[in-house]
């Protein structure tokens, strides 16, 4: 009985907010999902994601997306811009866990949906701000549209379903603690040093690909920052414990090499569930 008052909850969001005119912006039945279903892995600096149980959820996780998509564009441009990134970064987040459950277990990347002409990030499957949009559209279009939020720890925010994608965070982005937040994501991504790290060998910094892409947005003056050496200038004790190497890095002096980027799914596998799901 429980579990139907739940489900009848959330399906009846998308009409409240409509009726109301009025958005929740605690963004509380994300923030529900994303408790329940990620896990946090070493030490914090990453995570994973329970597939298989959010398969499960798929009836509430849609009407989520049904409340984002009903916001119209004139009541978004009258949010402020912490409350539009906002809603942006989360519905960046929840729309790529749904276009991963369309096809789980099925699937081993994202890219199993297509790499060249018809790509995960170029399919139209979803509504927002009045439009079918894509996943390429809302970021690269909206959350990166040059003299709007200009804000480059986004990258740290939005999550590609990847492993060398930085961490899906185990809640949901909010207004009054977004830049919290997103310098979290930062300090998370660049602590890990699976995909960012210095080696003292080569006085080299080996980090994402990411880096490599946006490079410019490293480079648009965000918070007085030119460069991604000054970018990283400011973290370089979470790059490494090596004194020498973090006065490098401090200096802007050391090199830049790029890792290879992990495609695969950012799956719980070693959960439970995760295994039960596969052997279907």
């Amino acid at each position: 009985m429980k579990r139907l008052v739940a489900i009848l909850a959330y399906t009846l969001l998308p009409l409240s907010y409509a009726a109301g005119g009025s958005f929740d912006h605690s963004h509380r039945a994300w923030t529900d999902l994303l408790r329940e279903h990620v896990v946090l892995i070493d030490g914090g600096s990453g995570s994973q994601v329970r597939y298989a149980e959010f398969k499960n959820k798929r009836t509430e996780l849609k009407a989520y997306l049904d409340t984002l998509s009903s916001v119209t564009l004139a009541a978004f441009e009258a949010w402020s811009k912490a409350q539009q990134l906002a809603f942006l970064l989360n519905a960046y987040n929840a729309f790529t866990v749904e276009l991963i459950l369309t096809r789980y277990p099925h699937l081993e990347s994202i890219r199993d949906f297509g790499r060249f002409i018809d790509t995960p990030w170029k399919k139209r499957f979803f509504k927002l701000l009045g439009q079918e949009q894509h996943l390429d559209g809302l970021e690269h279009g909206i959350i990166r549209a040059p003299g709007v939020y200009d804000d480059p720890r986004i990258h740290m925010a939005v999550n590609c379903a990847s492993i060398g994608c930085p961490m899906l965070r185990e809640e949901a982005y909010l207004a009054d603690r977004l830049a919290v937040q997103l310098e979290e994501q930062v300090i998370r991504f660049l602590s890990d040093r699976s995909r960012n790290r210095y080696d003292g060998a080569t006085h080299t910094l080996e980090v994402s690909e990411i880096f490599d892409w946006y490079r410019e947005d490293f480079s648009s003056g965000f918070q007085g920052i030119r460069s991604r050496e000054q970018f990283f200038a400011q973290y370089a004790e979470l790059l490494t414990d090596d004194p020498d190497g973090q006065t490098l890095i401090r200096s802007q002096k050391a090199k830049i090499k790029f890792l290879d980027y992990d495609w695969a799914l950012n799956d719980c596998r070693g959960c439970p569930e995760h295994e039960q799901a596969l052997a279907k």
